[in-house]
């Protein structure tokens, strides 16, 4: 049996990784510092009195304090400001002592890290609730089916990953483009723009929900080509035809709480998580308990949730009034720019869909061994998608950080979100992979008394720890990615790593060499370190101006530095932070920069019509245009669920 890893070894990997890619940040600090020294010397040559380098003496900069105390608080430009604006700045005065005297930790640690943090944990904490919710919907299916059978048990299982993949990771695939579009344009005077991407979104979904169901239409025959038990594929036939009706829910839900997100609102979604799984519980003991409806009566109290959960958020959205800075009504331009927003969609649903589906083969596979790996691959990957939660909540929290701030034309909070993000993420890894070792022995126990199963499990453990820590770093670089707009740079790393290095060589170590399940997660675990050193090298070599310039089209701005942009509610002076009230009022201690240009920036104090009237995109689609374009891809879409509804007819069995 595998020695137990002592905690200081983790310690010790940890100085390891950060000298090993001291190199990468080194890249992106440098740049970081340029930028700041240009504004310092701006600063200088504006305000003296309030200029400061973190080599002054503390005396001089108590003295400069004291002399600014009856002007109220100060923004990073030497002006006074709200508090609000300044919630970061005390920390990072404060820790640039510290970093004068230890240049290591300079080139390792961001200007403002500890704020940041605060703030990536403040909006990835309820965003970590809210993924264990949603998954703990379908927890509670399975085990009230579980109930039933053995072939109940088996055919919800099988249900669940056959609308995991065939329609849930779709959907939620294609909205991840709102994680850049709407961030990006929050992050902008444009707000009204984050309302037409949704209406964009919810047409986009709504018609993606038809050739979905034409899959669900045929999961018996699906199921059976893929040599699944006739018994269970019929019962799967039965719940993924029950759930059909709750597919459009689910996609609607995920939009809204896209929506409310990437503004920095997040206990709403927690919320509606919880009124859906109590929604589930009930109707799930009523159904199933009660009423002795089964498999069917299981997959309708799963629809009825998903409809609880979107009506209420969207009703929590109505009541609160969280859309009035966001949302001007319906409009034909949620017509418009449709190929702008595949170009992000698709990217985003291949990066998450070809990541989610080879886990899927994957345990497709180990179940050609034997029941033993099997189960203990089971109880693996039910602790690795707990654990994968809480990278998943600082992705998100990353994504909107760094789109927010590419909206702003904020390049400097944009990279020390990304190097935040990243340095956090390899704290909370250590430590979940120091609570596993801890608890090496006893996690089989929770999920099985059978002694070989837990045997097996504490085996694969020791590579599981160190896996986590690379896949929540590929995780948080994705967040990255979505934040710049760049998924298709992440949609390209997955596909190479996962289907040409991490399951051909998976499969090689399992069945050729004759490691087991051992040899499976040690392709993955080289697929996932590859994927960390790919992710890493492209964002310390990212242009991120361009990226900024990029943000700016996407909320229908014009370019950074063009005539247009100038030409309309700008005023002289020093960059500065607006923070957004709808942000910091439900989500304490969050602040979301809207808009920031140094030189010139737009004055958001003056009318809501004025900030408005921005100039029409050129490129829009003619009236016929539209009704061609969009009517061939509702013709489609109608067309595909045609195909499945006949299909279905001609192989329909008695």
């Amino acid at each position: 049996m595998a020695r137990p890893i002592h905690p200081g070894h983790w310690l010790l990997a940890c100085f390891h990784m950060c000298f090993l890619t001291e190199p990468f940040w080194a890249h992106s600090s440098t740049s970081w510092h340029n930028e700041a020294a240009g504004h310092r010397n701006w600063l200088q040559r504006r305000h003296p009195l309030l200029s400061w380098m973190p080599s002054q003496p503390q005396g001089q900069l108590r003295a400069m304090r004291c002399q600014t105390a009856q002007r109220g608080p100060v923004t990073e430009d030497g002006a006074p400001g709200n508090h609000l604006l300044t919630a970061g700045t005390h920390g990072r005065q404060s820790h640039l002592g510290r970093r004068s005297r230890c240049p290591a930790l300079r080139r390792l640690v961001p200007v403002g890290f500890g704020a940041e943090a605060r703030t990536l944990f403040v909006l990835s904490g309820p965003l970590f609730l809210f993924q264990m919710l949603n998954f703990m919907v379908y927890v509670v299916s399975t085990v009230f089916c579980g109930h039933l059978g053995t072939v109940e048990l088996a055919a919800v299982t099988l249900s669940v990953a056959f609308v995991n993949v065939c329609g849930v990771s779709i959907g939620f695939g294609l909205s991840s483009a709102c994680d850049t579009l709407m961030s990006q344009s929050f992050g902008s005077p444009n707000k009204k723009h984050v309302g037409v991407i949704l209406q964009r979104g919810v047409l986009v979904l709504l018609l993606c929900c038809l050739p979905c169901w034409a899959l669900f239409l045929n999961t018996q025959l699906i199921l059976l080509l893929c040599r699944q038990d006739p018994a269970v594929s019929r019962l799967a036939q039965e719940y993924v035809q029950v759930y059909i009706p709750g597919l459009p829910a689910n996609f609607l839900y995920s939009l809204q709480a896209k929506y409310l997100q990437n503004q920095g609102i997040v206990w709403p979604q927690v919320f509606s998580g919880i009124v859906g799984n109590c929604v589930n519980a009930l109707a799930n003991y009523v159904l199933v308990s009660v009423l002795g409806q089964g498999v069917r009566g299981s997959a309708f109290a799963n629809t009825v949730s998903q409809f609880s959960q979107a009506v209420f958020l969207l009703f929590y959205i109505v009541l609160k009034k969280l859309h009035l800075e966001t949302w001007a009504g319906w409009s034909w331009e949620c017509l418009q720019d449709w190929g702008p927003f595949f170009r992000l969609a698709i990217p985003s649903m291949l990066m998450l869909c070809i990541e989610w589906w080879a886990y899927e083969i994957g345990s497709f596979l180990v179940g050609l061994l034997s029941v033993l790996d099997l189960s203990a691959q089971a109880v693996i990957y039910e602790v690795a998608t707990v654990i994968y939660m809480i990278p998943m909540g600082l992705s998100i929290a990353v994504c909107v950080r760094v789109g927010t701030a590419l909206g702003a034309a904020d390049t400097v909070q944009a990279k020390r979100s990304a190097i935040s993000g990243t340095l956090c993420t390899v704290g909370t890894s250590l430590v979940v992979g120091i609570l596993l070792s801890l608890l090496r022995n006893k996690l089989g126990h929770i999920f099985t008394n059978d002694e070989e199963v837990v045997a097996l499990v504490n085996k694969v453990l020791p590579l599981y720890i160190f896996f986590q820590l690379f896949d929540a770093l590929c995780c948080l670089y994705a967040g990255v990615l979505r934040g710049t707009g760049r998924q298709a740079f992440g949609a390209v790393v997955n596909a190479v790593m996962y289907y040409a290095i991490g399951l051909p060589l998976g499969v090689v170590l399992t069945f050729l060499v004759g490691m087991g399940i051992m040899g499976l997660w040690l392709g993955m675990l080289v697929c996932v370190m590859l994927a960390t050193a790919a992710f890493v090298t492209y964002t310390a070599r990212m242009d991120w101006k361009r990226a900024a310039e990029e943000a700016q089209k996407h909320a229908g701005l014009p370019p950074l530095g063009s005539t247009e942009s100038m030409a309309f509610g700008t005023r002289p002076g020093p960059e500065k932070v607006v923070v957004s009230s709808v942000a910091t009022g439900s989500s304490p201690g969050v602040i979301l920069m809207t808009y920031s240009r140094l030189g010139g920036h737009l004055d958001l104090l003056r009318t809501p019509e004025a900030v408005h009237a921005l100039p029409t995109p050129a490129g829009q689609l003619s009236a016929k245009q539209l009704a061609l374009r969009r009517g061939a891809a509702l013709a489609v879409a109608v067309g595909s669920l045609i195909a499945g509804l006949v299909l279905r007819v001609l192989t329909a069995r008695p």
